[in-house]
């Protein structure tokens, strides 16, 4: 009986170290105060402003790329309120469109709505990053979940921002996506 219960404390251990991990030593753990002393200021109408070309994968559950994709963007601000049109063109031949519709606030914070996305989004920018949750709602022919998304934006030296970005249903993570997003190159 007694190895019972020291197997069942050791199960319980694991399991309470396992969520710790998760929620304060992997990607879940960032917040934007994490980065606010990085001398790179990610000012989201400066560096996401006009023509941009995006490029990234999207990994599956299992860790497995499942897709490839390019992206145009085209951002536009009028004072503090920016459209932000993206044409997405995957490995598969699909494409897809959203239109963000971002608002700022004085305090580094912002709200971000598109049409995919169910009751908008909030971001945060800090120093050299920019953190936004939302949760999207997938086409009816990819099951149309409704997920819980995480993006990072990170913008590195030169201009170029890294974007990861975390999809989770009912707290499990079922999809990652990483990408660049640059000026588009003059033609």
């Amino acid at each position: 009986m007694s190895w019972v219960i020291g197997a069942l404390f050791g199960l319980v251990f694991f399991l309470i170290l396992a969520v710790l991990r998760d929620r304060f030593l992997s990607f879940r753990g960032q917040v934007p105060d994490d980065y606010s002393d990085d001398a790179t200021d990610f000012d989201l109408k400066t560096c996401l402003n006009g023509p941009m070309l995006c490029e990234g994968i999207i990994y599956g559950p299992t860790g497995r790329v499942v897709s490839r994709f390019v992206a145009k963007f085209d951002i536009e601000w009028t004072g503090d309120h920016g459209v932000m049109r993206e044409s997405f063109r995957y490995d598969s031949g699909e494409t897809q469109d959203r239109v963000w519709e971002l608002d700022l606030k004085e305090d580094g914070s912002f709200s971000a709505s598109a049409d995919d996305v169910e009751g908008g989004g909030s971001g945060t920018v800090c120093g050299g990053a920019v953190q936004l949750a939302y949760r999207l709602r997938l086409p009816k022919d990819a099951g149309g979940y409704l997920l819980n998304v995480t993006d990072w934006m990170y913008l590195t030296h030169n201009g170029t921002i890294m974007n990861r970005s975390q999809f989770r249903k009912f707290g499990v993570k079922v999809a990652e996506l990483v990408a660049t997003i640059r000026k588009e190159p003059a033609t």
